[in-house]
């Protein structure tokens, strides 16, 4: 599953999207770079429901923004993705 499908099964389970959760998230203080991802994982998981692999692809855009490494692009691999940059502002906004 890509990076960005991992995001918009998000959207699709919660009804936010990756940039609302980034401000949710920002209004906690979790972009604090002293914040440990265990601390966000705990969050997602008990006021969203998520499970551990979703919530680390939610801590990713949190802590680093939407910018993935380029070796995921064009490849085959588990977490193959069509761009470097992941869509932040929903599913359905996508250009």
């Amino acid at each position: 599953m890509s990076f960005q499908a991992y995001l918009d099964n998000i959207e699709t389970k919660t009804g936010l999207t990756p940039r609302e959760f980034i401000e949710l998230a920002k209004e906690r203080g979790f972009d604090d770079p002293s914040v440990k991802a265990g601390t966000i994982v705990e969050w997602l998981k008990q006021d969203h429901g998520l499970g551990r692999g979703h919530a680390m692809a939610l801590v990713h855009v949190i802590k680093k923004g939407p910018a993935i490494d380029a070796k995921h692009v064009g490849s085959t691999g588990t977490h193959r993705d069509e761009s470097d940059t992941l869509w932040l502002d929903g599913k359905d906004n996508r250009p």
